[in-house]
């Protein structure tokens, strides 16, 4: 099992702090949600349906006519590597982990490159792989390129495969409105804008023929009841998204304004997480770690992503926590 943020256990077994004593920002999922909705009982007592309404819910939200609802990104991630016959696949590094190690567990030759190297990489390609946003490093790419980009690839039957998991908050960049495109594929997590990481939730944006081929590959039933019935609901209030989303924009620059005046002036980040590329970075990770802090260290580079505080004592303890390590940094 590869290495993710999240796991408080580990850590408060590992610095001997109390689980309810810690405040984690070890993920970049928003830390808040609103109120949920009541679960019919029937959705506890039948199989999940199609005809629900979370398929039209998430068609309405994602501006798509054809989509894919599986148990997170996740699901997607470990089989779509699956569809293909042994292909050359670039994943634009840093990533998340998970990707890579989909693709190598079903022996296809992975290759990692840095943005800068996608241009002269592409011809070597079938398909490349990427986070947009990207996680950890928050770097961009403007949906003209993306689209250059997939046009070379699917001239010759490879793919675009785009992670848009933290686009939420700025839907305008996404791809999702061009997700039937022959070997575009995007996907798209419920649980960080939505703050509901537990519901297990994503979708695939394809063109229906792959979408019906994953389909019957992960076979039926895929997402339960009561998460298809929290999620159409979710995905129908236009006014909770618009506030979510307001809220996770002023408190993604809250955190890059927190950072920089305390001398950690952030690498990339988006709305739900600022990254540090430092060779403090593990410094820093102890030091927060030692305070009952949760962050998401990283080996390669060295470096460090914070997520969001939940309410202002959140915001308070870090600003106190980031304070006392510049002062003994001095």
């Amino acid at each position: 099992m590869l290495e993710h943020g999240g796991r408080l256990r580990a850590a408060a077994q590992r610095y001997g702090i109390a689980l309810d004593d810690w405040l984690d920002l070890s993920t970049g999922i928003a830390p808040y949600a609103w109120p949920l909705p009541a679960i019919p009982s029937t959705a506890w007592t039948r199989l999940p349906e199609l005809d629900d309404g979370l398929e039209a819910a998430a068609r309405d939200y994602y501006g798509v006519p054809a989509l894919l609802p599986v148990a997170g990104s996740q699901a997607a991630i470990q089989a779509l590597p699956r569809l293909r016959s042994r292909s050359r696949v670039g994943i634009v590094s840093p990533a998340y982990a998970e990707h890579a190690a989909a693709w190598r567990r079903e022996g296809h030759a992975l290759h990692e490159i840095d943005a800068a190297s996608i241009d002269a990489s592409l011809g070597q390609l079938d398909v490349l792989l990427l986070i947009n946003p990207n996680n950890p490093s928050g770097q961009r790419f403007t949906p003209e390129q993306l689209l250059a980009w997939h046009a070379q690839l699917a001239a010759r039957d490879g793919w675009l495969l785009v992670d848009e998991a933290f686009i939420d908050c700025t839907p305008q960049h996404s791809l999702a409105r061009y997700g039937e495109l022959p070997g575009l594929i995007v996907l798209r997590s419920f649980g960080k804008f939505f703050g509901l990481a537990g519901i297990r939730l994503g979708f695939v944006l394809a063109e229906q023929v792959l979408l019906d081929r994953l389909d019957e590959l992960l076979g039926p039933w895929t997402v339960s009841g009561p998460a298809r019935a929290v999620a159409t609901a979710l995905l129908r209030d236009g006014s909770g998204q618009q506030a979510q989303r307001q809220r996770l924009l002023a408190d993604g620059e809250r955190l890059l304004e927190l950072l920089r005046s305390h001398s950690l002036v952030p690498t990339g980040g988006c709305a739900l997480f600022q990254w540090l590329a430092s060779p403090q970075a593990a410094e820093l990770h102890e030091f927060l770690a030692g305070q009952g802090i949760l962050t998401r260290l990283f080996a390669s580079p060295p470096s460090l992503r914070f997520g969001l505080p939940a309410d202002q004592p959140g915001w308070a303890r870090l600003e106190q926590a980031l304070h006392a390590f510049k002062e003994q940094s001095a």
